[in-house]
C-alpha cells in the first residue's frame, strides 16, 4: 500500500477521534453514544448517536447549526450533513452507561449507589458481564479507587475485539475529579467459542444425519457412520468377558 494511502487513514482517523473527543466533551449531559462519518461525492454525512437527542438538535435546531459551522470551520470537513440518532441499546452501550454514572455523581448521588443500579441494570439488559471502576477523593483526601464486577469480564484475547464495549469518563467535583470507567461484556459468542453437546443431542444429531445419507443413497456410507458412533464402553450392567 502506498505511503499516501497509509497517510490518508491516519489523517482519517485522527479526524475521527478529534470530532468524537468534541462531542464527548460538549455533550455528555445528552447521553453522547458515538459518531460515524461518510464521506462522499456530495459531502460529509455525520452521524450522531445520543441518549438524549434533542440536546443535541437544540431548540429549531440551532445546536445542529453551530455544529455543522464548527465541523466546516474547524475540522475542515466539506458540506457537513449531521443526523442525529438514539443508540440501538443504551443500556449496553458503555459510553452511555459511563456517562449516565458521571451525571449521577455530579449531582450529589453516592457513587457505590450510583455503581450498583448501574450494575444491575447492565446485567438485566443480557449482558454477559460488567466491570465499573470509579477512582479519586471518594471518602478522603488520598486518591483511591473501588472496583465493582458482576458475570464474566474478558480482559484478553480476540474476544475483547468481539464482544467488550469499553468507555472512560470524568465527574468534575469541587473536591477534585473523579474517574469512571465501564467495562461491558455484550451477549454473544466469539468465534472460538465450543459446545460440548450431551449425548442425546449427538445421538439425535447422528439420527438425522443418517437418515439425510440414506435418502441421498449414500446407505454405505451411513453403515460406516453408525459403526463409527457406536459406544465403545459397555453398557451400565454388561459384564466384559475375557478375550478368545
Amino acid at each position: 500500500m502506498p505511503a499516501k494511502v497509509y497517510r490518508y487513514f491516519i489523517n482519517q482517523s485522527l479526524l475521527r477521534a478529534k470530532i468524537d473527543e468534541y462531542l464527548a466533551q460538549n455533550f455528555y449531559e445528552a447521553g453522547y453514544a458515538g459518531v460515524r462519518i461518510v464521506q462522499t461525492s456530495l459531502g460529509t454525512t455525520i452521524d450522531i448517536y445520543a441518549e438524549r437527542p434533542a440536546l443535541i438538535i437544540g431548540r429549531r435546531g440551532a445546536t445542529v447549526r453551530r455544529l455543522q459551522q464548527v465541523f466546516e470551520q474547524v475540522f475542515g470537513l466539506q458540506n457537513p450533513r449531521i443526523h442525529v440518532h438514539p443508540p440501538q441499546n443504551p443500556e449496553l452501550n458503555a459510553r452511555v452507561q459511563a456517562f449516565r454514572i458521571v451525571r449521577s455523581i455530579e449531582r450529589g448521588f453516592h457513587f457505590r449507589r450510583v455503581a450498583f443500579a448501574a450494575l444491575r441494570r447492565i446485567m438485566a439488559a443480557g449482558a454477559t458481564g460488567v466491570e465499573i471502576k470509579i477512582s479519586g477523593k471518594l471518602t478522603s483526601e488520598r486518591a483511591r479507587f473501588e472496583k465493582y464486577r458482576a458475570g464474566k469480564v474478558f480482559k484478553a484475547g480476540h474476544k475483547v475485539d468481539e464482544l467488550v464495549d469499553r468507555a472512560v469518563a470524568y465527574a468534575r467535583l469541587p473536591k477534585g475529579v473523579i474517574g469512571v470507567e465501564v467495562i461491558i461484556v455484550k451477549p454473544g459468542s466469539p468465534g472460538d467459542y465450543i459446545e460440548i453437546k450431551s449425548p442425546e443431542e449427538v445421538k439425535e444429531f447422528v439420527s438425522k444425519l443418517k437418515a439425510e445419507m440414506e435418502a441421498a443413497g449414500e446407505e454405505e456410507t451411513a453403515k460406516t457412520l453408525e459403526e463409527h458412533m457406536a459406544p465403545v464402553r459397555p453398557e451400565a450392567g454388561e459384564e466384559v468377558g475375557e478375550g478368545a
